[in-house]
């Protein structure tokens, strides 16, 4: 099912991860939250991890998350920021799971979609 909103089209399983992503942004009060959806549909929620020895956006740290549960693909991906884009290197870590045609959504901190790019 495709959804025509603010949101542009997106079905109703994208509208979910952005959901979630920015539910995982203000429950633990980080510059960003992500989402990704793996192939068998179950999705990885995670915030920005800012420990001395270790730094990971969300996005990486979501991706990682998949990896350590088994995943062995990726079906999309969302962040949730106030970036204007998602990184090379976010988009490097989900290519390296779900291939360069995965799709990567952008939403600022309200949830409203910025942009939607491939992980290419």
């Amino acid at each position: 099912m495709t959804l025509s909103s603010e949101h542009g089209d997106l079905g109703a399983e994208d509208l979910k991860i952005i959901t979630l992503a920015r539910s995982a942004r203000a429950r633990n009060g980080v510059p960003e939250g992500a989402a990704v959806r793996d192939e068998t549909g179950r999705t990885y929620v995670a915030g920005t991890v800012e420990l001395e020895s270790l730094k990971l956006s969300a996005l990486r740290t979501a991706v990682a998350m998949a990896v350590a549960s088994g995943a062995r693909s990726l079906e999309a991906a969302a962040v949730v920021s106030s970036a204007a884009s998602a990184s090379e290197k976010d988009r490097a870590a989900v290519r390296d799971l779900g291939g360069p045609e995965t799709p990567v959504l952008l939403a600022g901190p309200d949830g409203q979609l910025r942009v939607a790019v491939t992980a290419g």
